[in-house]
């Protein structure tokens, strides 16, 4: 995932025994003792203890009648979509790298916890199902907060029709960890990778590149009366774009740009073996980023390569397959779609900008 940092009703506390857990969350091995009493300071996830805020979770999950074994035992067991394959994917939000607790509200981490997660399932062409969430949390997080991050994820996940079917809650002195494992499905010809695309195929975006990069900088700065703020804190992965560009096999790759446009290029490029170029003109920035970054004397299509968090798609589409890409255009509305380059056959990493041709420049990578 993208490095965010440094680059980068409120609950009552719990007073009686909690009901017994009915979730596939792991139940702890150890009990920490009876409850605190109530103290004038906000409860917090210690006083409230392990069970409990399993408990909290809990009640608040419908099962679906292919949930086979839901929370409450060691694993949970699902009975899979017959004739499709099943999608796994897994992404970690760790604070001081991800997200920062002085600017970014409790729900809006639970949903990037889901989000960078559907994004991924998106990707590949394949239809939400289930989630497994896994929290490492600090004794001091009050459970006001923790209610919100559960209030963020679970409303993502009702929209794209994901049901949350077990996890684990630890502690830790750390930072918090937020860990979702989230399950797809896809029928087996209509799964995307990033190994397709052939040379002479156009390269595609959704949306719009380098808002939530710029919505981080200005919640950095206390500006968070912008769109811009609104892409970074809570991001919509594209799992409509994904699902259709699958089911009418529009796309020969695709991938998401959670790390940035840059990076997506050169996996796109490197899984498929060929070389690609982009049209600077052509990628897509708002009227106004274009305006925030040039009053901050930067340059957009630089940001629009390097930025991450957009949460968009990068695919391929063989020329003979416009109709295709067509179909799939008018289905999502008013989501753009645009075109900002090509797949060529020398291996090069390209953005032409006018009569001028530079390297592509290096993506977002951890320990780089």
């Amino acid at each position: 995932m993208h490095a965010s940092v440094s680059r980068k009703p409120e609950a009552r506390p719990t007073t009686a025994a909690p009901p017994a857990f009915a979730g596939s969350f792991d139940l702890p091995t150890r009990q920490s003792g009876a409850l605190r009493p109530l103290i004038l300071n906000p409860p917090t996830v210690a006083d409230c203890g392990e069970r409990a805020l399993i408990a909290r979770i809990s009640q608040r999950l419908s099962t679906e009648p292919w949930v086979v074994v839901g929370p409450g035992d060691d694993a949970a067991a699902i009975e899979p979509v017959r004739g499709a394959l099943e999608v796994l994917t897994t992404d970690a939000q760790v604070e001081g790298v991800h997200f920062d607790r002085r600017f970014v509200p409790p729900d809006a981490i639970g949903h990037r916890a889901l989000a960078v997660n559907l994004s991924d399932l998106a990707a590949m062409g394949a239809r939400p199902r289930a989630a497994l969430l896994s929290m490492a949390l600090p004794a001091s997080l009050e459970i006001a907060a923790f209610d919100r991050m559960i209030d963020g994820l679970l409303a993502l996940a009702a929209r794209h029709g994901v049901t949350l079917i077990g996890g684990n809650i630890t502690r830790t002195p750390g930072p918090m960890v937020l860990d979702v494992t989230a399950i797809g499905t896809v029928h087996r010809r209509k799964v995307l990778t990033r190994a397709g695309a052939r040379v002479g195929d156009e390269v595609y975006v959704t949306g719009s590149l380098g808002d939530a990069a710029i919505g981080l900088m200005r919640l950095q700065n206390d500006d968070t009366d912008t769109g811009a703020a609104a892409r970074y804190l809570r991001p919509e992965p594209r799992v409509r774009a994904g699902l259709l560009l699958g089911r009418n096999r529009a796309a020969t790759s695709c991938m998401d740009l959670s790390d940035g446009l840059a990076d997506g290029v050169r996996q796109i490029a490197q899984a498929s073996s060929v070389g690609i170029t982009l049209d600077a003109a052509q990628i897509p920035i708002t009227a106004e980023s274009k305006e925030w970054l040039s009053q901050h004397q930067q340059d957009p299509i630089d940001l629009a390569l390097t930025g991450g968090d957009d949460f968009e798609l990068i695919f391929t589409v063989r020329p003979r397959q416009a109709g295709r890409l067509r179909a799939v255009r008018r289905h999502l509305g008013n989501l753009p779609i645009t075109r900002i380059g090509v797949v060529t056959r020398a291996p090069r990493l390209l953005v032409k900008d006018g009569h001028r041709e530079r390297e592509l420049p290096e993506g977002y990578e951890h320990f780089r």
